[in-house]
């Protein structure tokens, strides 16, 4: 697991490379993912910043902005829920997969090595070099059945 610290530090390396300013919304925007317990909508996390950092005059656009970015540079991971809009996590955590709930939105983190050995083995039979991957299984959880 990656240290916030690193990844904070990730953060000014990239920026300074795209010759952008540094700014302190997107550090507060990551550092709220990196402590998460679970996926995050933007809502939720602009509520966080709202009750954690009440000094703090970031608006929700802002925050859309700062998870846009912090998205296309591969720091934080999404999942698109339709009409719903998205949840966030940062990308800190080991590789893991998800079981998305359909009817109340609930979130699993799951990793089984058997349907990693299949994938490689998937793409070895195909010639495939996997970089990377996102599985995400669609249901209705226990509580929702």
């Amino acid at each position: 697991m990656i240290s916030s610290t690193e990844v904070i530090d990730e953060l000014k390396r990239i920026v300074k490379q795209k010759g952008l300013k540094y700014t302190e919304q997107r550090e507060i925007v990551l550092n709220i993912l990196i402590n998460a317990e679970g996926h995050l909508s933007a809502e939720e996390i602009y509520n966080l910043i709202k009750s954690k950092k009440r000094e703090s005059s970031i608006g929700i656009a802002t925050v859309y902005r700062a998870l846009s970015f912090l998205e296309e540079v591969n720091l934080i991971t999404s999942i698109a829920f339709g009409a719903d809009g998205k949840k966030y996590e940062s990308n800190t955590k080991e590789h893991h997969d998800h079981l998305i709930c359909t009817n109340c939105g609930k979130i699993v983190e799951f990793m089984d090595n058997e349907i990693e050995k299949r994938q490689d083995n998937v793409a070895k039979k195909n010639n495939f070099k996997i970089t990377s991957h996102s599985m995400q299984l669609y249901g209705v959880c226990d509580t929702c059945q």
